[in-house]
């Protein structure tokens, strides 16, 4: 029966690992910039083409469907980001394999030198662990094509219950961000008195954080390539087409 669990996990994961055709994204990364900005310890957020990319951006209400954390030479060899998917579970990809990708750079703020190593490595120890794909209930709640209430949605993304070999790629990251006390975003209760208001933070539950999350925390800045290399509008060589011309076939 196990085996039989086991083959049909894998054929969903499979079947929501496969890419979209109509993906085209928008602003795809500049590969040098991309590599000359990104340091140990940000999150590259991916928008991502496959068919479980599109659920989740829908769940979310976000463009960013992936996240992975990028680790530098943390590991030797063409290990950059550390990533977690159905098909292989946690692991060690380069960088360039979202060159062709819509993304963006979110850099932890003040985050201390020994702090963003304990983070990367905290990432790189668990790779390896894999998905448990027998649970189906799991992987079938992604393939249900029905609109699903606000309030779920969070819940409809948390993929597996603590289980560290069932972790999705946000919350991967946010448990490695949480073991150095980083707040992603965090429950916070106002405390007010006569002498200060008091902010008291409460952990969230790593298994319901979502790429979006990072892109909107108030302590990750979004940092931009084609920013920081220098970017000079004069420089732009624009279409002589007229306007009216551009998309009449679409």
């Amino acid at each position: 029966m196990k085996w039989i669990l086991d083959l049909l996990g894998r054929l969903i994961a499979a079947y929501l690992q496969q890419p979209s055709s109509s993906y085209e994204p928008f602003t795809p990364a500049d590969p040098k910039a991309l590599q000359a900005c990104i340091r140990p310890g940000d999150i590259l957020l991916i928008e991502g083409n496959n068919r479980i990319s599109g659920i989740i951006k829908y769940l979310t209400q976000s463009t960013w469907s992936h996240a992975a954390l990028y680790v530098g030479s943390t590991v030797p060899g063409e290990c950059e980001l550390v990533e977690s998917n159905l098909d292989y579970g946690i692991t060690c990809v380069s960088l360039s394999k979202y060159s062709k990708f819509h993304t963006r750079i979110c850099r932890p703020v003040g985050l201390a030198p020994e702090d963003c190593e304990a983070v990367c490595k905290f990432a790189v120890a668990r790779i390896g662990l894999k998905y448990d794909l027998k649970n189906l209930i799991d992987l079938g709640r992604y393939l249900v094509p029905l609109p699903v209430p606000k309030r779920w949605r969070r819940r409809m993304i948390a993929l597996g219950s603590g289980d560290p070999t069932r972790l999705i790629c946000s919350a991967l990251i946010a448990q490695a961000f949480m073991d150095v006390g980083y707040p992603i975003l965090p429950v916070i209760t106002p405390l007010e008195s006569d002498h200060a208001r008091k902010e008291i933070f409460h952990i969230r539950d790593s298994s319901l954080y979502t790429p979006r999350d990072f892109d909107i925390s108030p302590f990750f800045a979004v940092v931009k390539p084609t920013i920081e290399i220098g970017f000079d509008y004069k420089k732009i060589v624009w279409c002589s087409d007229p306007p009216h011309s551009i998309g009449e076939n679409l």
